[in-house]
């Protein structure tokens, strides 16, 4: 199990180093959080788990791919949010996904401007 500092350093090297623009380190509902333009796009729920912002058409067919890594619970069910197992996501999926968190809740105009 990991502390929240490793996860929200980890989450804060991989967007870093993505190149992600205008990230700003926040709290989302008391936990930590990244967020563009005020709207969080990942946060910490505990030591095992993160959310992603992500669209809910997106959300059941990445359970499906890795259900190891992706799962639902009620509390998210039809909102917007992922949780995702922290101990089990690579830093390569993560990077992607944190990508397209970004992009999911970034401004038009900035995210015109983020080249992957």
């Amino acid at each position: 199990m990991l502390d929240v500092n490793s996860i929200f350093e980890r989450l804060k090297r991989l967007a870093a180093q993505a190149g992600l623009p205008e990230v700003e380190e926040a709290t989302h509902y008391g936990t930590p959080a990244l967020k563009v333009s005020g709207k969080a796009f990942v946060s910490i729920r505990n030591s095992e788990t993160i959310v992603l912002a992500i669209p809910i058409d997106e959300k059941e067919r990445l359970i499906e791919m890795a259900p190891d890594i992706y799962f639902q619970t009620d509390h998210y069910r039809g909102w917007p949010s992922l949780p995702v197992r922290i101990d089990v996501i690579g830093d390569d999926e993560l990077t992607m996904r944190l990508v397209a968190a970004w992009r999911f809740r970034a401004p038009r105009k900035l995210a015109a401007t983020y080249k992957s």
